[in-house]
């Protein structure tokens, strides 16, 4: 039995079209669609891993263990799966075709190991400690991993591609100036940052905008590095929960695609935060990625692998949950289109430097980055993510907000 034709043949059949990617079997037959991405499997256990876990997860596993492979374009490969998954409905006769192959192909069998890299988290979602433990998942990888991957800035979110900007080193910079203005920062002025990552953001504005910037996070990895780069300038890094904050208002906040870390059941204890360590009049930058109504979790793969727990909403959930709070909504700045170009900037870095990666991380994390990239540049692409900067003001007792009657014009570099 040549095992690609009589995959290909089921498939096709379940579809009533032609498959829209190529598939190479352990066995080294070959069918399918000849042009553009290939799927390579490279063991029965790539089909097992699908046959325990149908979906996203499933082939997530089979491919981070390399059981599974794409020769050609991951993402399109990945956007030719994506469109074959919504094509295919199983029905219970199909369900018994699908295992009658299963068995003539020898794919029947015990559960395949995991992947040691999946996330593996104890006690009640969003309490402290297990909010701790899935960033510490992500975030705690390897400081010296997300420098080989990121700019020098260290920003982990998406850049802000100007017409200026030829490099992801300068969308960047183009994004925390943006962030920057949007706050109106001057000198003296006191910044937070809710969620600081790296420091780019407080390092950047305390050097080019003269604040005194604090930030926090719950990654020990990530205070130890911003403490290192950030000496000499006025910034101070905490290891806290924004739960934990406790100061006197600042004039500024801002929090860069934190809170989809926070998950709905909190966010309104969030967003209540963020309003209570702002001065009346002052302003509030959030930058924080959207998924559509139907599925507003992270998805299979990302919170497995990647960030678990995560929740991402519709954008008018997002405004609404800051309105109830108390804010005045005064901007939403769609961003998606440059997350695709970022992403793209990303794993074109993990691609040059891919030996390096290993070295850091391991094999399989490794591709779970590669994975990650692929995919999300291709669900921002295709509209099934999007990514938004909101300004919002804490209003005085009568009502004024500060903002200018005219939109301010913001320029994409200040020194």
């Amino acid at each position: 039995m040549r095992v690609a034709p009589e995959l290909v043949g089921l498939v096709e059949r379940l579809l009533g079209a032609k498959i829209p990617v190529g598939v190479l079997a352990w066995d080294g037959s070959r069918a399918g669609s000849p042009d553009g991405p290939c799927v390579v499997l490279n063991s029965r256990r790539a089909l097992r891993h699908v046959l325990w876990h149908p979906g996203e997860l499933g082939l997530a596993r089979a491919y981070v263990t390399g059981d599974l492979d794409v020769d050609g374009d991951l993402a399109e490969g990945l956007s030719r799966f994506w469109r074959l998954g919504r094509s295919i409905k199983p029905s219970p006769r199909d369900w018994a075709e699908i295992v009658k192959l299963a068995v003539r192909l020898g794919v029947i069998g015990p559960r395949p190991k995991p992947p040691v890299a999946e996330a593996r988290l104890g006690g009640r979602l969003h309490t402290r400690s297990r909010d701790r433990a899935a960033i510490a998942h992500h975030y705690d990888l390897s400081n010296d991993f997300y420098q080989l991957l990121l700019d020098e800035s260290m920003a982990y979110s998406s850049g802000y591609w100007t017409s200026g900007a030829a490099s992801l080193a300068e969308a960047q910079a183009a994004k925390l100036d943006l962030i920057c203005q949007k706050l109106d920062l001057r000198p003296g002025m006191r910044l937070l940052d809710v969620g600081c990552g790296w420091g780019s953001l407080v390092v950047h504005a305390a050097k080019h905008y003269g604040v005194h910037a604090t930030g926090i996070t719950l990654s020990a990895q990530q205070r130890e590095h911003v403490l290192k780069r950030a000496e000499g300038l006025t910034v101070d890094v905490r290891l806290q929960d924004y739960r934990e904050l406790a100061d006197e208002p600042f004039d500024a906040v801002a929090s860069i695609e934190m809170g989809e870390h926070v998950g709905e059941e909190n966010y309104p204890t969030y967003a209540a935060t963020l309003y209570r360590m702002l001065k009346p009049s002052g302003r509030l930058v959030l930058q924080q990625m959207s998924r559509g109504a139907v599925a507003p979790g992270g998805g299979a793969f990302i919170e497995t692998y990647i960030a678990p727990d995560m929740t991402m909403r519709p954008i008018g959930s997002t405004l609404n949950h800051l309105a109830a709070a108390g804010f005045e909504i005064r901007d939403v700045h769609a961003m998606r289109e440059h997350y695709v170009t970022t992403c793209h900037a990303w794993a074109e870095t993990l691609e040059k430097r891919w030996d390096e990666a290993v070295k850091l991380v391991g094999q399989e994390q490794a591709r779970i980055w590669r994975l990650y990239m692929a995919g999300g540049a291709l669900a921002f692409a295709e509209n099934r993510m999007g990514v938004d900067q909101v300004v919002a003001v804490r209003t005085t007792v009568d009502g004024r907000s500060g903002m200018p009657s005219v939109r301010e014009q913001l320029t994409s570099v200040v020194d």
